[in-house]
């Protein structure tokens, strides 16, 4: 065992006391956004624009013409991105998000499709403004990182 003193002494192991402490009295996005009603309304409204707003037919497009389980998967997976109860993976186990997004062309077109709509469905869900910045800064990381093709 190494000796607290050896790995930055008293005052690191304060700061991550501090850390801890606070990130366990600060509510979760999960929290914030207003647990699973505002989840479900979320994603409900984000499926919603992705099948009625022609910006967003390349991404329909990638998607069953019943997007039924494609909503009630995204609701079970944001429920746990955000801090909330881990509804996917107790149901389907770990996301794995880039290998189920493979078989589908992914490119920047898409990944700012998908962005934009998320950024529209939580504006009008009435996500606050704060928490929709800081959302979409991760939302953007993540569809990122499901680009499989150039453009």
């Amino acid at each position: 065992m190494i000796p607290l003193r050896a790995r930055g002494g008293h005052g690191t192991l304060r700061a991550f006391a501090t850390s801890l402490s606070a990130s366990m009295t600060q509510p979760t996005p999960y929290e914030r956004l207003g647990g699973e009603q505002k989840v479900r309304e979320l994603v409900e409204r984000f499926y919603d624009l992705m099948d009625t707003e022609p910006e967003f037919l390349a991404i329909r497009g990638l998607h069953q013409p019943d997007m039924a389980r494609a909503r009630e998967k995204l609701f079970l997976f944001l429920s746990g991105w955000l801090g909330g109860p881990q509804l996917y993976v107790q149901k389907h186990g770990h996301p794995m998000l880039r290998a189920r997004h493979l078989p589908f062309p992914i490119g920047e077109s898409e990944r700012d499709q998908w962005v934009a709509c998320m950024a529209r469905a939580m504006q009008e869900v009435g996500v606050e403004e704060g928490l929709r910045e800081r959302l979409a800064q991760a939302f953007f990381r993540t569809a990122d990182f499901m680009r499989n093709r150039a453009g």
